[in-house]
């Protein structure tokens, strides 16, 4: 597979986030001759929900969301969404591993830091769900240190921040898993793209891609125009729309049927922030707690320890609002132009059945400043509003699909690749876990869109994710020499 230079290269991306990113360094390891060139609208890479402030950098493998482990009528607590996502993240980390062996930074705390996730609920009916929630993870191979108490006094051992102040007589419960990490997604996504640079990966900024369509030969072209106005077209064999929220209107201009009946719903997210040292050193560990009912999954509340470019905070959200806008830098108009014939269908079914989201987003765009401020103090009785400060995070654009079975328009909390035109164009939609399944997420694209090339690729996959083709789910002994594997590597804590 090869063209013939920077107007034809092999393999175009649209977006400089974490995605893209991650879909160059695998290429850089089971293609490292193809030509690839990636387009960034902004002025830098990883601006938008990739970005460190964008997101809350929990390296998602369900040891602390509450909503990965949901709990049926009868009281059974399923754990396969959290072993699917745990895995994955597993996946991530041998990934990451590998990277920082070929040299990709001589420091990985750079971007990954371990920080212990905790899971908090109170009240008796919390207690229970926690209890029968552990009990199951424990069970599992992935989860088998994850540690329970509801003892007040190891309580405020894990987070004394928020056991100060508590009511002598209250309930609370929680799990505790050391293996936890904060991960800074857009120090990643730069040390990524630095690398794919290096080898010879062409990055153009201020470039926005305005158009792609399919030309006779199978090509794509992709009219791109830079800040200063100049456009240009480029054609490749394979283009990637790893643009985050703006994956959606380009994948229905390029008018695959594979986008057909796919909509978005924008949601912008807000945090609380401090950066008090006293508050900081009171809480060195994200902790996640429960939805309110009735609220959907993107509204769990969570206090987390950030570790940024040198610098600690808490953020403590999210508190859900609405936007037009696709992306933090998008236009009033994404949404209204993303409606489409054939997307208006499912667009309305999920309006209509997603009335009490709708209401809840009202009611927190609507919320004044005190409101949001009890919101933390349910987390920290003792918080004082002056140290802390309300910031805006990214936007976040959810998946609206057609369910098969009844053709309704249903909305989706997670992601989903979209492939097309015999596999010469792949498009990834949604929002969490997103990133920390960056990996898995990219590999199912090569497997989808290259099948014929994967018994040649699958050893080079392997070596670089042990892994590859396995469940460590299923394999206990390849999970704990992983494990200490990538512990080591990362440089993270045991």
């Amino acid at each position: 597979m090869t063209t013939d230079g920077s107007s034809n290269p092999d393999v175009v991306h649209v977006g400089g986030g974490i995605m893209s990113a991650t879909l160059s360094a695998l290429l850089g390891v089971v293609a490292p001759d193809w030509t690839v060139a990636v387009f960034e609208s902004a002025d830098q890479v990883a601006g938008e929900s990739s970005d460190a402030w964008n997101n809350a950098g929990t390296g998602h493998s369900a040891l602390c969301e509450l909503n990965y482990t949901p709990a049926a009528p009868d009281g059974h607590v399923d754990t396969a969404k959290a072993v699917g996502i745990n895995e994955q993240f597993q996946v991530s980390r041998q990934f990451w591993s590998h990277l920082v062996r070929s040299g990709l930074t001589d420091s990985p705390k750079r971007f990954i830091t371990s920080v212990p996730h905790v899971s908090f609920v109170t009240g008796e009916a919390g207690r229970q769900y926690m209890r029968t929630r552990y009990d199951a993870l424990s069970a599992e191979p992935l989860f088998a240190e994850m540690e329970y108490t509801d003892d007040r006094d190891v309580l405020a051992s894990w987070v004394p921040l928020m056991m100060a102040g508590r009511p002598a007589g209250e309930v609370a419960a929680a799990t505790r898993s050391l293996a936890g990490t904060d991960v800074n997604f857009g120090a990643l996504t730069r040390l990524l793209l630095d690398a794919a640079v290096s080898r010879g990966v062409e990055l153009h900024t201020s470039t926005r891609v305005r158009k792609v369509r399919r030309e006779s030969d199978g090509r794509w072209a992709v009219t791109v125009r830079s800040g200063s106005g100049r456009s240009r077209t480029v054609r490749t064999r394979f283009l990637f729309v790893g643009a985050g929220g703006g994956a959606l209107p380009l994948l229905q201009g390029a008018g695959i049927p594979e986008i057909r009946g796919f909509g978005g719903f924008p949601v912008s997210g807000q945090f609380l922030r401090t950066r008090s040292p006293d508050l900081v050193g009171q809480h060195q560990a994200k902790v996640y707690g429960q939805a309110k009912v009735g609220a959907p999954p993107m509204s769990v509340p969570h206090l987390d320890l950030r570790l940024i470019d040198g610098e600690q905070a808490l953020l403590f959200g999210p508190y859900a609002g609405f936007s037009p806008k696709f992306l933090k830098a998008g236009s009033m108009w994404d949404l209204p132009k993303s409606v489409r014939s054939g997307n208006l269908g499912s667009m309305l079914g999920a309006g209509i059945a997603n009335i009490p989201l709708t209401k809840y987003l009202i009611g927190q765009v609507l919320q004044s400043t005190s409101a949001r401020f009890r919101a933390l103090e349910e987390f920290v009785p003792t918080a004082e509003q002056d140290d802390w400060e309300l910031i805006t995070a990214g936007q976040r654009v959810q998946v609206i699909k057609q369910d098969p079975t009844t053709g309704r328009g249903v909305l989706q909390f997670g992601t989903e690749l979209i492939v097309g035109a015999e596999g010469s164009i792949a498009g990834l939609l949604g929002a969490s876990p997103g990133a920390s399944t960056a990996t898995s997420a990219m590999l199912t694209l090569l497997e989808r869109c290259f099948p014929e090339r994967m018994d040649t690729w699958r050893p080079l996959l392997q070596e670089a994710i042990p892994s590859y083709g396995h469940k460590l789910s299923q394999e206990p002994a390849l999970l704990a020499e992983v494990r200490a594997d990538t512990t080591k590597t990362l440089e993270l804590e045991g």
